[in-house]
Parts: structure tokens; C-alpha cells; sequence
């Protein structure tokens, strides 16, 4: 089994295993993990949000802090799930805080972008989630490998353009609106997008795995990150399309 997510994996379930008499995972505790999670990201956005609305300096530094902060804890949760009841409202809320700045800023560029983002965001997650429960869709194992080679090829083009970034390069597909970087736009798009059916499809495995109750927090964090990935790669994507108006 394999995930780009580096949060959930199948070594992890396996690894944190519940001892006898123990509550386990469980698919409506992870649920409800991660309607808690998706709260705390709104309140805290919302907290981001009015600090960059009211031109405050510290808008930066919770955005940039916020996001290195939950990476951080990203990391973390990778060899410590058991901290996962900590780690993962704690993620929220600083990743939270970081793109409610990020989401001010597009929309004072673009009025209206941040709600059309946020609602495709949603609609994206709850039509994988019909079609994974409904067994439309199945990841093959050649699938998921596709889609964690695509994923890390992603990342490591994101890691190359940040470097660049540095020394005042600006890399067209991902700052441009041209015909090219709409369509690369698109592509990680629909990678983040199919890493949800990833995050299905091992949530499903800690279930049947009878893996540790504190687990669902590992699993609703794992699934979190894709949802913000995939909301942030949305309003790119939207910025590009409305900039070529």
C-alpha cells in the first residue's frame, strides 16, 4: 500500500496497533476528528484573515510562522502518531491562521475567489468521497504509485522554484497565467485531488487494522493536509483564470 501523504501509511497503522481491551479506530471517530479539525482551521482562518484585513505587520509572520510551524508538526506526527490528540489541533490552528492570510490576499485581489475555492474544495472531497464509498473508484496499486510519483515530482518542482525564488528567478508555471501554467495548474490540481482516494483507501486499512483509538487523529490530520493542499492549489488555479480576464 502506498500514500504520498506522509502522514498515513501503512507502517504507521501497523505500528500503532490497539492493545487488548483498548477502544480502536474507528471510521465515525475519524469523522468526527476531522469535523473538529476543519472547525479549528475555520475559526483560526478567520483569525488570519481579520489580522491581514486590518494591515497589522503581523500578518506575515503568522502567515510564514503558521506555516513552518505546521510543518513542522507535520513532520513530527510522522514518527510520533501518539501525539497525533496534540499535534493535530494544534496543525489546525496554525496552518489555519497561515492561510486565512493567504486567503485575504487573493481575495483583495480577486473578490469572491476565497468562497468559489472553498466550495469546489468541498464539492471535490464530497464527490471522491460518493464515488470511493460507492466503489466507483478503487486505487490499483499502479495507481497509487502514479500518483505518489506525481505527488514527490510536485513537491520537488515546488522545492526548485522556492530555491529559485531566492535569487529573484520567478518560474512561469506557477506565477504565470499563460495557456501552459493554467494547465500545469490544473494537473496539481487533480494530483491533489486523487490524493483524497489515497487518504480513503488508508483510513479504511487503519479501520480494518483494529489500529490504536488515537489514531484517528493521525488519520483526520493526514486528511486535513490534503484538504488544505488542495484549497490552495485551487485558488492558483482560479487567480490564473480570473487574471486572464
Amino acid at each position: 500500500m502506498r500514500t504520498s501523504n506522509p502522514t498515513l501509511n501503512d507502517e504507521v497503522f501497523r505500528k500503532e496497533p490497539a492493545l487488548a481491551n483498548e477502544p480502536v479506530m474507528t471510521l465515525q471517530g475519524t469523522v468526527n476528528k476531522t469535523f473538529i479539525l476543519t472547525t479549528l482551521l475555520a475559526v483560526a482562518g478567520s483569525f488570519g484573515w481579520r489580522v491581514a484585513e486590518s494591515g497589522s505587520p503581523l500578518a506575515s509572520p503568522v502567515m510564514i510562522g503558521g506555516g513552518i510551524l505546521a510543518l513542522i508538526l507535520v513532520i513530527v506526527s510522522c514518527f510520533k502518531p501518539q501525539w497525533a490528540p496534540a499535534i493535530a489541533p494544534s496543525y489546525a490552528i496554525l496552518k489555519g491562521a497561515a492561510v486565512g492570510v493567504i486567503s485575504f490576499a487573493y481575495n483583495a485581489r480577486f473578490n469572491g475567489i476565497v468562497l468559489q475555492a472553498a466550495l469546489l474544495t468541498f464539492g471535490i472531497l464530497f464527490a471522491l468521497l460518493l464515488a470511493y464509498q460507492s466503489r466507483l473508484i478503487r486505487p490499483s496499486e499502479n495507481f497509487k504509485l502514479g500518483i505518489v510519483a506525481a505527488t514527490g515530482g510536485i513537491f520537488l518542482f515546488y522545492l526548485v522554484t522556492l530555491v529559485l525564488g531566492f535569487f529573484g528567478v520567478s518560474v512561469p508555471l506557477v506565477a504565470g497565467n499563460s495557456m501552459w501554467a493554467i494547465g500545469f495548474s490544473v494537473f496539481v490540481v487533480i494530483i491533489a485531488a486523487l490524493n483524497l482516494v489515497l487518504d480513503f483507501d488508508f483510513i479504511e486499512n487503519g479501520v480494518e487494522m483494529r489500529a490504536a483509538k488515537y489514531m484517528e487523529w493521525q488519520a483526520a490530520l493526514g486528511l486535513l493536509v490534503t484538504l488544505v493542499w488542495l484549497y490552495i492549489e485551487i485558488l492558483r488555479l482560479l487567480a490564473k483564470l480570473r487574471s486572464r480576464d
